[in-house]
């Protein structure tokens, strides 16, 4: 029994927070600006000293890129905002109903809203002593996992009273991670007016510097593709299996194939029905939704190609969910 006078004392509860990229609060040059601010001045993202980058940033790319950027944003903004931002909310709402009430799931965002401190630190004052940091990148890389974990140790450095935490390690070859794709996918491509005579697997890219450095984000890459693509084959024999990566910034050597160069060379070769999937991504986003959907379809028919169709991310298909809750489930082991 407390003594008199003491304050109520919470429940402790579990939690789960999901975390992904970023995005802009909105389609538009300024709030663009704000969130490639952020994103750019981020050491993890960009490896360039400091001296060098800061003028190259802020005279040059943030007067230059924000209004292209908000031009594809607004071609794939919705009702409910930035996709990015409104898939990861109905991912963690779907959590939410499959973990139950002995759970807490929240969401959050590494740049822009809502952000990982202010998520963090609103799960300890709602009584989470013990939280989960599931960040949504199924292959591990210092420009996208690891920042994670720096901001959380940013928030909990202003923390007197501290959780006790876990992180979600990398997917990338998981077999339910695995299983979730091949279904999906599988589903996918049935479902098309066309058979495709190749299936792309376009992964983010990153600098090739950072392959040399020690970074494991392209070996857990190709290994997803290997595995997705022995996982397809039963079903689709015929199916040519590519590997790609895109969004190349800077004129630094990025990985390669990249997926542009590769459309265009594919649709001159005289390949006329091609599909292109993203298996780095938990949910659709700029880099899917715009990148691929619509530039990609452009270069590809430019090129000579006839069809083309780019397939969803695992968002909160059905697949995709019970993936993650497997996921999440068996990293709370012992907690709840």
């Amino acid at each position: 029994m407390l003594p008199a006078g003491h304050p109520p004392v919470q429940r402790p509860k579990v939690g789960v927070l999901l975390v992904n990229l970023g995005t802009p609060d909105a389609p538009t040059p300024v709030a663009v600006r704000r969130y490639l601010k952020q994103f750019l001045s981020d050491r993890r993202v960009v490896e360039i000293p400091k001296l060098v980058w800061w003028p190259i940033l802020n005279l040059i790319i943030l007067n230059t890129r924000p209004r292209k950027s908000a031009h594809a944003y607004s071609q794939v903004w919705t009702p409910d905002g930035s996709p990015l931002a409104a898939i990861t909310k109905a991912q963690a709402a779907a959590l939410q109903v499959r973990l139950g009430a002995g759970v807490m799931v929240r969401w959050g965002m590494r740049y822009g809203n809502p952000s990982l401190g202010d998520e963090i630190a609103a799960m300890k004052q709602a009584g989470c002593e013990r939280i989960l940091l599931a960040p949504l990148y199924p292959q591990y890389s210092g420009a996208t996992t690891a920042t994670v974990v720096d901001a959380l140790g940013d928030q909990l450095a202003k923390m007197r009273w501290q959780p006790a935490l876990r992180t979600l390690p990398p997917y990338y070859d998981d077999p339910s991670h695995i299983e979730a794709l091949r279904a999906d996918t599988a589903r996918q491509l049935q479902a098309l007016d066309f058979v495709p005579e190749v299936l792309l697997l376009s992964f983010h890219g990153m600098p090739e510097r950072t392959l040399h450095l020690g970074d494991p984000y392209h070996c857990q890459c190709q290994k997803t593709a290997r595995l997705l693509a022995e996982a397809l084959r039963p079903q689709f024999p015929d199916l040519r299996i590519e590997v790609t990566f895109q969004s190349r910034f800077g004129r630094a050597k990025w990985l390669e194939p990249a997926t542009d160069t590769v459309l265009g060379a594919e649709a001159a070769k005289g390949t006329k029905r091609l599909a292109i999937a993203a298996p780095g991504f938990s949910a659709d986003c700029l880099e899917t939704l715009e990148e691929l959907a619509i530039r990609g379809r452009e270069q590809f028919e430019e090129a000579g190609g006839e069809k083309f169709a780019a397939l969803a991310c695992l968002n909160t298909s059905v697949a995709g969910m019970a993936m993650l809750e497997g996921l999440v489930r068996r990293e709370l082991g012992g907690w709840c």
